[in-house]
């Protein structure tokens, strides 16, 4: 838009300097230099599924510098409904690499094309569910070795990044209640192989062939970065799912807690959907579950709605495996959330796709807050 003045020469209308705009650059695939905040956390997490095997798994590390150590998490969901499953705070004294407790994320071209490599061990659990208590589940369960090479390709725009003002400023951050500063995610084809050995017999040697997973498949990243505590939302439901290179999705549904006066206001809703080789950005959606004894998800009943259509998607729960995270606020009390992640069955428009339904609750009472009393 432009103005004229009275010589007929037109003037450039300024931005507003306060105007909140998204900004992503190619070397924000890359580590930054960490806020002073303690709790610093710059993650990057990748999924991949091949759906003729309904077999795949997640990758995650969150580099939290300023506390000395990193948050590293591997979880693979075996055709035959076993997970293997490793978590670790390796410590790290740099931001410079995402690299730690043998996972490495390294990017080979911005936007275009990263790598994911893990050599190290999983708890191979027959009842995933029993994660639940971690203690018991490390102790009971054959700690085995793992293997992972993928390589990830984009197949789809960019979604996210950094909000700030126009002119450059930061938004202030109150680092004890964020989640991040900045978020984006892609859409990849993944190709590879994962390989989980066979748990040992009694006189220690595998009993039986290890499992192979050759993966071809898609998947989904995302990357974050800023100040976190996994206590700074209330609960939240984060449906990334795939059914083809040109038809996959993203639903989120985040509670928001009450509003200034103290009253309740609806969830904040966001995602994307991809429809051949672009977004259509979603205005608004909906996710409901049927939940077990336990208050975990087994299936859902989604609706989205973007400019240009509206979707109705069914799931089915195929592995679930509950974690949690736990932190002492400093007069002592114990904060608990718990997370459960489950590799899902989705359909849409009668085609039938893969991929997560990760769902994130505070433990109140011994019960998730996002999930109604049984």
């Amino acid at each position: 838009m432009s103005l004229t003045h009275d010589t007929g020469q037109p003037i450039e209308k300024q931005p507003d300097p306060d105007a909140i705009v998204t900004v992503l650059l190619p070397e924000d695939e890359y580590t930054h230099t960490p806020d002073a905040a303690e709790n610093y956390n710059e993650s990057m997490y990748l999924n991949a599924f091949d759906l003729g095997l309904e077999a795949g798994g997640w990758f995650r590390l969150g580099n939290r510098v300023n506390e000395g150590y990193a948050e590293m998490s591997v979880c693979i969901y075996l055709p035959d409904g076993r997970v293997g499953f490793m978590f670790g705070r390796p410590a790290i004294d740099s931001n410079d690499v995402m690299e730690a407790g043998g996972l490495r994320i390294e990017v080979v071209e911005p936007f275009e094309h990263l790598t994911v490599t893990y050599d190290g061990k999983v708890c191979l659990l027959d009842d995933p569910a029993s994660m639940a208590d971690p203690r018991t589940a490390f102790r009971e369960n054959p700690i085995v070795a793992c293997s992972v090479r993928l390589d990830y390709r984009g197949v789809s725009p960019m979604y996210g990044g950094k909000p700030q003002y126009a002119d450059g400023r930061e938004l202030p951050v109150e680092p004890g209640k964020s989640f991040a500063k900045a978020h984006y995610e892609q859409h990849c084809a993944v190709t590879g192989t994962i390989t989980i050995d066979a748990p040992p017999a009694a006189d220690g040697e595998p009993a039986g062939d290890a499992t192979v997973i050759d993966i071809d498949g898609l998947g989904l990243r995302d990357k974050s970065w800023g100040p976190r505590y996994w206590q700074a939302l209330t609960w939240y439901r984060w449906l990334p799912m795939v059914f083809g290179d040109d038809f996959s999705m993203m639903l989120s549904v985040i509670d928001r807690g009450p509003d200034a006066d103290g009253g309740t206001q609806p969830p904040a809703t966001s995602g994307m959907v991809l429809v051949g080789d672009e977004y259509h950005k979603i205005l608004d959606c909906r996710v409901d579950a049927d939940w077990n004894e336990r208050g975990e998800q087994t299936a859902l009943r989604c609706w989205a709605r973007t400019a240009e259509r509206e979707y109705e998607i069914t799931g089915e729960v195929l592995s679930m495996i509950p974690l949690r995270n736990r932190r002492s606020t400093p007069d002592g009390e114990v904060l608990h959330t718990r997370i459960t992640e489950a590799m899902t069955r989705y359909e849409c428009d009668g085609r039938i796709g893969i991929g997560m339904s990760e769902f994130l609750d505070q433990v109140v009472d011994g019960w998730p807050i996002g999930v109604a009393t049984p």
